[in-house]
Parts: C-alpha cells; structure tokens; sequence
C-alpha cells in the first residue's frame, strides 16, 4: 500500500536511506521519546495534587498558586510554534537534546525558587518545550515506521504521557506530599536528565533536511488545513478538559462518594488514558479521517450521557474511563496535522499541543462557567457535549475542502 500525502513521502525517502536503523534500535529510541513524554507529563499534572503545599510555601491562596499552572500552559502555547520555526535549521537530535535539557533545568530552578514569582516564571519557561519536544518526537518516531504503522510509532511516544497521568503522577505528588513539593520537581528533573542521556545514547545523528528554513516552518500558517486541524483540536477535544478539571467536585458533590473515591476516579481515567491511545493508534493506522470524526461523535454522546448520568457512581466510573479514552484521537490529529503541513512538519507538529492546552482552558473556562451559573458539576458534560460537536463541524468542513480539487 502506498500512501501519497506529504509525510508519507517523506517516510519512503527515509525507508530508502542505506543505514535504516534496526527493529531493536528503533525500539530502544522509541523508549527513549517516551521516557520524555513520562517525564513532561508527571511534570505538567503533579503540580494539581501539590497547590496547598506551594502555597503554604510561599504564604499565598490556593487560587493564587493555581496561577502556576496557568503559566504553564502558557509557555507551551508560546514556546511550541516559537521554538519550531527558530530551530528550523537544527538536527532533530540536537533540538531534542536541547528541549529536554531546558525541561529538566527548568524543574530542578522550580524546586529550589525562593519565591513565588520566580516560581511562576519558571513554570512558563518550563512549558515552552513541551509541544516543540512532542511534535518532534513525533516526526522521529513517524519517520521510523512503514506507512501502515507510522501513527502507532506516534502512540508508543505518546504513551509516556499518558502513563504519567496513571503512574507518574501519583508517585511524585506521594513523595511531594511526604517529604516537600519541592522533591516532586526534582524528580521530574531527574527524568529530563536521564532522557538526554538516553537520546544522546540511542538516537542516530540526523542532518538537517534540505531547504529548511524559518519561511519553510511558518508557511503552516498559510494552509487553511492546518488552522482547521488546530480548530478541531482546540475545540472539539475542549470536553475532556471540562469534566476533568472538575471531576474531584463531581465525585463527591454530584455522585454523593466520599473523598477517598476521588483518587479511584481519577486512577479510571488514567487507564481510560492509556487504553484510548494504544488502540486510537491502531484505529487511525487504519483510518485517520475516520479515528478523529468518530471520536468526535462519540464524544458527544457519551458526554451528553455523563450529565444525564453523574449522580449515579457506577455509571460515573465508566465515563469517566470512556471519556479517558477519548484520547484515542490525540496521536490521530498530531499525524493529521503532519500531513496537512506538507514541508513544514515541525511547526505543524509541535502545535497540535499547543492546541490541546488551549483545549483544556477552554473546557476549564467553560466548564467554571456553567458550575458558576448553578447548573451543577455534572453539566460539565453538556459542555463537553458542545464542543465536541463544534469540533465535528470543524472537521467535516476541513474534510469536505479537501476532498473539492479532487472533483475539479
């Protein structure tokens, strides 16, 4: 089978070069991607289970702490698209080493801030590579792959992240809560050196590609498939965001559990997680287009069914671990994204997470909203429900504009 999109082309370039690197090596790098994913991920959420001890730290509110975590995203936001087109010119290897060098520094400055500015400052220089560091994973691990397996080769990265919602996460905020906040980040820390040393080891060193350039990275901004594949991402994935960031509240508030079922909750959706990105992954091997809409549909059904539905615990857990797994999608629309981005993969690729952080302030912002209007912590769901089919909308025009110069 042959697949004639840009990135596939680009895969039979790569299949054709002399030294193509073993099954076992590909393998050891692919661990090594993920070892990165793992360590960005416990970084990113561990901070959620730790605010009362920042904030008891540095003698402010618990709101006032949770600006850390916005600062976060904002640096992934900034740093994804920025940092893409400025290293244009650099080896993959190089840049790797250099985005998880930044990550692993910027926990370890975070873990020794003495006060809460520099902390919040060094949140955001922390994010910055997050979604440069992803989307150029994710082209290495593509590149590595026979077209029929190439968004799988994405998913085994991108199963660092989601086993750090499931693993990761809950160890740091252990030790974090037992000992200080301060020995989660320099375990994250930690994970960022040992990931160089595994890049540095496993990873072959690569050239730059021919005619990469700034221009090259930024003319993604010029391909309308691009923006509506962030759209569908930005928007239509927003739903998960608004019932997770409310989902301790729902568990006790709305479902009558008692507090200590808010860990099990959260431990489904962790599953949910990992079990939606590996068979997501094989889903869109088979059938891009049809993984991403499906699960947009999907979504607005089950998230529809979660608000009808939260006050009963059962049927809470199995959404909540539904909903997990509608991250079947995210390896989906970060290979979509590579394709529609011809020869600027880099930026393309790097931005999907810029996307999906803006997802998850939209969901969040929304999801607030609703509560506020005292609608309750079940409708998140509603929310979710709307978005999800704002961003089936999105994807249908994207798919119906592709298909018209076929009909010319």
């Amino acid at each position: 089978m042959t697949d004639c999109s840009p990135l596939g082309q680009l895969l039979e370039t790569d299949r054709r070069e002399p030294h193509a690197p073993t099954a076992a090596t590909v393998l050891l790098i692919e661990l090594a991607l993920a070892a990165g994913g793992f360590g960005i991920g416990t970084g990113e959420f561990v901070i959620m289970g730790l605010l009362p001890e920042v904030a008891q730290t540095y003698g402010v509110t618990v709101p006032q702490a949770g600006h850390v975590i916005s600062a976060y995203a904002l640096g992934v936001v900034i740093g994804a698209p920025i940092i893409a087109a400025l290293a244009a010119k650099l080896p993959r290897k190089t840049l790797l080493l250099m985005l998880m060098g930044l990550f692993a520094i910027g926990n370890f400055a975070s873990a020794l801030a003495t006060e809460f500015s520099a902390f919040t400052l060094l949140r955001f220089v922390t994010g910055l590579p997050h979604g440069a560091y992803f989307g150029v994973a994710a082209l290495v691990a593509a590149s590595m792959a026979p077209p029929h397996r190439r968004v799988r080769a994405v998913g085994r990265v991108m199963l660092g992240l989601t086993i750090a919602t499931l693993i990761g996460t809950p160890i740091a905020t252990f030790f974090g809560q037992i000992m200080s906040w301060r020995a989660a980040f320099l375990m994250v820390a930690a994970i960022g050196a040992i990931t160089v040393a595994l890049i540095a080891l496993y990873l072959p060193k690569d050239e730059v590609a021919e005619g990469a350039s700034i221009r090259r990275e930024l003319s993604a901004f010029g391909r309308l498939q691009v923006w509506l594949s962030f759209g569908v991402a930005a928007v239509g994935f927003g739903g998960m965001f608004a019932i997770f960031s409310y989902i301790a509240k729902t568990v006790t508030d709305t479902a009558g559990l008692p507090a200590s079922m808010v860990a099990v909750v959260l431990a489904l959706f962790g599953i949910g997680m990992n079990v939606g990105n590996i068979v997501g992954s094989r889903m869109a091997d088979y059938s891009l287009k049809g993984t991403i809409g499906g699960m947009l549909a999907f979504n607005i059904v089950l998230m529809t069914v979660f608000s009808l539905t939260a006050h009963n615990p059962v049927m809470l857990c199995v959404c909540v671990f539904l909903t997990g797994c509608g991250f079947a999608a995210c390896p989906a629309v970060q290979t979509r994204l590579m394709d529609v981005a011809a020869d600027a993969q880099t930026l393309a690729a790097a931005t999907n997470h810029s996307a999906f952080n803006i997802a998850n302030a939209l969901g969040a912002w929304l999801g607030g909203l609703v509560i506020a209007a005292g609608y309750g912590y079940g409708a998140t769901g509603y929310v979710g429900a709307v978005l999800s089919a704002f961003g089936l909308i999105i994807f249908v025009i994207s798919v119906a504009l592709e298909k018209k110069p076929a009909r010319a």
